[in-house]
């Protein structure tokens, strides 16, 4: 059935909407997501693509395309790829008759593409990012017009110009991302651990937090500031960080000040991803009882990082084998956590664990440094 036009109410109701959201939005994603939607409402498409465009290899991408997973394709291929090259929009009645179109993705797909409309869009400095395109429009005329692509136009030139401030906001949470992972990676290495161990913590918090009902922004966070968890070590002498023997009471006093180094070391940032790294270093080593160090905290009083952190390292450090020590079974990992519930860890995370433990697993066998069967 087919639909109709929106009248300039209804048009100016999804621009206002739309804009806002994407003005509010600072996940890239998700802004992809507010564009796509946003376009294929305005002009009353079936379905809305949002391309960019990947210069490191000279190839076009899609994220969020309405009925498909991600696409990549050649630069410079197809209706989306001679659009952008040309600077110029693109509106075809019918698909089948330009040899543009790979009828190929409808052979795979069952879907039947007609008209398409494609709109190129730019940053705030000129230079072109990505596109729009739409397919198939659902009212009776069958064809998208001139209206369509002034609308699409506009469309495009506002969430080109924000898109721009968006990705480079990505871009930093990125690069701080990488550096944190870097430095947790340069703390664990000094301690004969290896870079994956940091990576698998960081995979196996954030699977705990979102199990916990954490929200994905504050689970994400805890996941890009726990491979910090040991960054303390650095300043930790090799000769007690690397002792094969039994540490002496000084020693191990030495060794439990990583903790306390590590919050040093971050708590002066006023960057979010660094507050929450300090948190982690300087709590994972706390105890449900208030048993652990370095301050002692009890129960509730250890921040849900610290408590879900503690977790995570733990159980890497037991189900993962490393150069002095095997793998624990499963079998004696459930026993451990289930005898540490309510002592080292908070039940509440325990029963997640459990409840996660096959997703675990899965993590930590995908990111394993090497060969083990044992659980």
């Amino acid at each position: 059935m087919s639909k109709q036009e929106l009248t300039p109410e209804h048009l100016l109701r999804i621009i206002f909407d739309y804009t806002a959201k994407i003005a509010n939005e600072r996940n890239l994603n998700d802004v992809l997501v507010h564009m796509a939607d946003m376009g294929r409402e305005m002009i009353v498409a079936d379905r809305c693509t949002v391309w960019l465009i990947d210069e490191q290899n000279h190839q076009l991408y899609t994220t969020v395309a309405h009925g498909v997973d991600e696409i990549r394709i050649p630069y410079g291929t197809g209706f989306v790829g001679s659009s952008i090259v040309s600077g110029e929009p693109i509106i075809i009645k019918d698909a089948y008759e330009d040899d543009r179109h790979n009828a190929e993705n409808d052979r795979k797909t069952g879907y039947r593409t007609k008209s398409i409309i494609t709109v190129p869009f730019r940053n705030n400095d000129g230079h072109m990012i990505g596109a729009y395109q739409a397919i198939n429009k659902l009212t009776a005329i069958g064809h998208f017009t001139p209206r369509d692509l002034e609308l699409l136009s506009l469309a495009a030139s506002y969430a080109g110009k924000s898109l721009e401030s968006v990705m480079l906001h990505q871009e930093i949470i990125d690069t701080q991302r990488e550096i944190i992972s870097k430095m947790g990676e340069v703390g664990e290495i000094r301690s004969q651990e290896t870079a994956n161990h940091v990576k698998r913590v960081a995979e196996y918090s954030y699977v705990l937090a979102i199990a916990l009902g954490m929200s994905a922004a504050d689970s994400e966070l805890l996941r890009t500031a726990s491979p910090m968890h040991d960054i303390g070590k650095v300043a930790i002498p090799d000769a007690v960080l690397n002792k094969p023997g039994k540490l002496t009471p000084e020693e191990y006093e030495i060794i439990k000040s990583h903790t306390a180094i590590g919050h040093r070391l971050l708590r002066g940032s006023k960057r979010e991803l660094l507050h929450a790294a300090s948190i982690v270093a300087e709590q994972h080593h706390e105890k449900w009882d208030g048993t652990g160090y370095p301050n002692g905290r009890k129960g509730e009083d250890i921040h849900i990082y610290g408590r879900i952190t503690a977790v995570a390292d733990v159980f890497d450090a037991l189900s993962t084998e490393r150069v002095y020590k095997a793998a624990w079974p499963l079998e004696k990992i459930e026993s451990f956590f289930r005898e540490q519930s309510g002592r080292h860890f908070d039940p509440a995370v325990v029963e997640v664990f459990f409840g996660q433990l096959p997703k675990l697993i899965a993590i930590r066998d995908s990111l394993l440094d090497f060969e083990d069967d044992s659980v």
